[in-house]
């Protein structure tokens, strides 16, 4: 296929998706489910003192409004100060998260974007802590999948403090890298993947980030598109692997992308699986193919991308990789192991907490 082609084809699909993810985050503002819904008057104090703590990134734009607005909400409750941890590089939020575990908080709000929430969200795994979101990154995916508000921080904190309890599943994934040595374990709340999508992370730019949020990694997945496939060893499930050529091998907790595009139809945050996506287009008509599959829900298979929910899946590369976990690249890696951990937390979602405690403790509310 001529160059001159291939850029008219990316063209296409770049301003598909723009027009779709406009009118998906135009559709959400119409279509707000009754179960999600946050009662538009104040919510009184149930009587319950509440101890919380926020986690800050402080480098964020609105950290400072964040900060003010969770210290007046507890002050309006009649509760004690909130515990205020800022995140450092050297410490992103599990340290923090962790010592406010210890001091017996009710609630860690997370107060950053999604790498900040992944770091918090790691130390009250299976904890008597909620974990509240109070989103100020680009992404800010899990926000968007449990339906908490984005750039509104006043009403995120009233989420994150009155809101109902929904337990939700995590991900853990162990890296290694034979070539160096190198292995870790991390965890994941929304989406990781071994391939294309990290090469999309890794070549967005801050600078567009800053400018134009989620829609810059549109940017970098247009540029990075036109990568070949390589051979990936895939085993679901412990079943014997299968060696396929593949773009990416995606696992994911969450259904939604930013702009209300949902790329994994039948995912389920808290069905104690994993959703599995295998992309493997040998050209650009592939490409659109699954482009037109994911926006507009097409719900039959088509040959190039494949859907799996398992309980676990292990990847093997023929060379080292590139990874991601919830938007933020995780090193490079010859092999991988992923698995779910189901009701790992309770998040603070949209909704009245019911009952005098129901609000820190109650996780009976499923979507």
């Amino acid at each position: 296929m001529p160059l001159e082609w291939i850029i008219v084809a990316l063209a296409v699909v770049a301003a598909a998706a723009s027009a779709f993810s406009w009118w998906g985050v135009r559709k959400l503002r119409r279509e707000r489910a009754p179960h999600w819904d946050e009662p538009r008057a104040a919510v009184q104090p149930t009587g319950e003192r509440q101890r919380v703590a926020l986690v800050l990134n402080p480098v964020k734009l609105s950290a400072s409004l964040a900060r003010e607005q969770v210290e007046q909400a507890c002050s309006d409750a009649g509760w004690d100060p909130p515990l205020i941890l800022e995140t450092t590089v050297e410490e992103p939020g599990e340290a923090q998260a962790r010592r406010a575990v210890e001091e017996g908080c009710d609630v860690v709000i997370a107060g950053g974007g999604d790498g900040t929430v992944r770091a918090v969200a790691s130390a009250l795994v299976h904890s008597g802590a909620a974990l509240g979101l109070l989103p100020l990154g680009t992404g800010n995916l899990l926000a968007r999948n449990l339906g908490i508000a984005v750039n509104d921080v006043p009403r995120s904190v009233r989420q994150a403090l009155h809101g109902a309890v929904r337990r939700i599943d995590m991900g853990r994934v162990q890296l290694h890298n034979e070539r160096t040595g190198v292995s870790g374990d991390h965890t994941f709340l929304v989406m990781g993947g071994v391939g294309l999508d990290a090469v999309v992370v890794a070549a967005t730019k801050d600078t567009l980030k800053r400018k134009f949020g989620w829609l810059a990694y549109s940017e970098a997945g247009v540029r990075s598109l036109p990568g070949k496939r390589q051979r990936m060893s895939i085993s679901l499930d412990g079943e014997p692997a299968q060696t396929r050529k593949v773009h990416s091998v995606l696992f994911a907790n969450c259904a939604r992308l930013p702009g209300g595009i949902t790329f994994i139809p039948d995912a389920t945050i808290d069905d104690g699986y994993l959703d599995i996506v295998i992309t493997s287009p040998r050209s650009m008509l592939g490409w659109l193919w699954v482009a037109g599959k994911i926006l507009f829900r097409h719900p039959g298979p088509i040959p190039v991308i494949s859907y799996h929910r398992v309980k676990s899946v292990e990847v093997r590369v023929s060379e080292a990789t590139g990874t991601q976990l919830d938007g933020d690249t995780s090193g490079d890696v010859t092999s991988l192991s992923v698995g779910v951990v189901p009701g790992a937390l309770m998040v603070r979602v949209p909704g009245r907490a019911t009952g005098p405690s129901a609000g820190m403790f109650s996780d009976s509310l499923k979507e």
